[in-house]
């Protein structure tokens, strides 16, 4: 273990089946995320976004980010949500399906490109601007943030199937067996990292995951038996009807272009530009977090500019194969610092498995029939550890000085408050409000105090300068009088 506590670091070498078995943990993490993508974009336009192509970007997208980082930075590339009402504005001001996909590409590179111009600025222009407009106190609870505006997700997963009246999950017998198979599921996960040894320790979600899909294939069993659909948790229906070879956005591209028009071609800029901007700031709150973990400052090695490049440029690729924009997964950075293993050779492996799983039927569907409340169960730590590397950022925070202590409590109630703004097509996520929040709480209030540093100095001088002329008259008046 070295002096951060990690089991591995970003550049050692695990053996290569304990390798397999780091990536596929690492593939587990985002996987419910970055398939779900274009499920709820397919059901919101009508689209036919092959979840397969998804998770090939995915992985295309994480070594594209990881050359750009000089293989320094242990962080896996999946779908983004932040651009879902992007692609649904794409979709939704199409003259043609194909024309949509098309537009999903042009809004990806659009977006990517504002990365990139950030990029340039950031190499010529360095990271000092950043630390001083971002400091710990702003960062530190916008990680916290991200972690605790997914809490209602986890939770929903948890129980699903319970109806939701009033804030209250009323429980019925769906919502019970959820409960049950989620608690199974963080109670191993929490047993193997407090308790485990050795590989067991690295690996908690893996146990985790097989241990809730078992106790979930035992009720569904028993539903199917006893013929009581309330039982009946993991869908195996999805074999029936498993698609065989992923369905590229390029391959439907190519025929758009005669429904491109410079009025859709607006619309798409408008639609994903701004959002790129507010993913931005997630990006440095993610790689703040990671470096954190890892003991080294990516903002400085490889640097800014590049994870910013990687990042959009796999953002790019991403588009081009599945429709949905990558970005950096906080699951990810979860799963990183629970099983204390930043090796970037496992972060490589799980890519070249998302890659390779895309053409392989059956082991997409076996992933996609993991029950909701499972991956509840392992998303309760992921998320929890996120929030709580960003509060362990607050500590070196000298909060007894009232301009960090409002800049914190700002971002922590903008941000769990969910204080989310939509202007026009554009949506400000809660993370990004709370962060614009507490950039401007945070520059008031250290200019304030800043002046009021000055005044005292200033104070401090002057009556520095009269005890010194004091000091000067008295021993002047000793001279006199021998």
């Amino acid at each position: 273990m070295n002096k951060n506590g990690l089991v591995y670091g970003v550049s050692d070498k695990p053996g290569f089946w304990k390798t397999i078995v780091f990536a596929l943990q690492q593939v587990l993490a985002i996987l419910a995320a970055t398939i779900v993508v274009p499920v709820i974009i397919n059901g919101a336009t009508g689209a036919q976004l092959s979840q397969s192509a998804a998770l090939l970007g995915a992985g295309v997208g994480t070594i594209v980010y990881l050359l750009f980082t000089k293989f320094k930075s242990p962080v896996v590339l999946g779908s983004s949500f932040a651009f879902i009402g992007s692609m649904c504005a794409a979709f939704a001001g199409a003259t043609s399906a194909q024309a949509g996909y098309l537009g999903l590409i042009i809004g990806a590179i659009f977006a990517g490109l504002v990365y990139v111009v950030i990029a340039l600025i950031v190499k010529f222009a360095g990271v000092k601007w950043i630390n001083k407009l971002m400091p710990a106190a702003v960062i530190g609870p916008t990680v916290a943030v991200i972690g605790l505006s997914l809490a209602g997700n986890a939770v929903g997963d948890l129980v699903k199937g319970a109806v939701l009246t009033d804030g209250v999950y009323v429980m019925n017998t769906t919502g019970f067996i959820s409960l049950i198979c989620g608690l199974v599921t963080l109670a191993t996960v929490i047993v193997c990292s407090v308790y485990g040894k050795k590989m067991m320790k690295i690996i908690p979600f893996i146990i985790g995951i097989c241990a809730g899909y078992l106790v979930a294939t035992i009720f569904t069993v028993i539903g199917h038996v006893a013929s009581v659909p309330e039982l009946i948790v993991i869908n195996f229906s999805l074999f029936e009807n498993m698609q065989w070879l992923p369905s590229f956005t390029f391959i439907e591209a190519f025929q758009g272009f005669g429904g491109l028009n410079g009025e859709y071609f607006a619309t798409v800029i408008v639609a994903y530009v701004p959002v790129a901007f507010v993913v931005f700031a997630e990006h440095l709150a993610d790689h703040k977090n990671i470096s954190s973990i890892i003991g080294n400052d990516l903002t400085q090695d490889p640097g800014l500019h590049r994870t910013l490049l990687g990042d959009g440029v796999g953002s790019m690729v991403g588009a081009f194969f599945g429709g949905c924009p990558n970005t950096t997964y906080g699951e990810s950075v979860g799963c990183v610092a629970i099983s204390r293993n930043a090796s970037v050779v496992t972060i490589f492996t799980a890519a070249i498995i998302c890659i390779l799983a895309a053409f392989f039927a059956p082991f997409v569907t076996l992933l996609a029939t993991i029950p909701s409340c499972v991956m509840g169960g392992v998303c309760f730590t992921l998320y929890g550890f996120i929030a709580v590397s960003g509060l362990k950022m607050i500590q070196k925070v000298d909060l007894n000085e009232n301009y960090n202590l409002f800049t914190v409590s700002v971002i922590l109630i903008a941000g769990v408050g969910g204080l989310a703004l939509g202007l026009g097509k554009v949506t400000l996520t809660a993370v990004a409000c709370a962060l614009i929040l507490g950039i401007l709480v945070n520059l008031l209030g250290s200019k304030a105090a800043k002046k009021a540093a000055a005044q005292t100095a200033e104070t401090t001088e002057e009556t520095a300068t009269e005890e010194t002329a004091e000091a000067t008259e008295e021993v002047a008046s000793t001279t006199d009088a021998e």
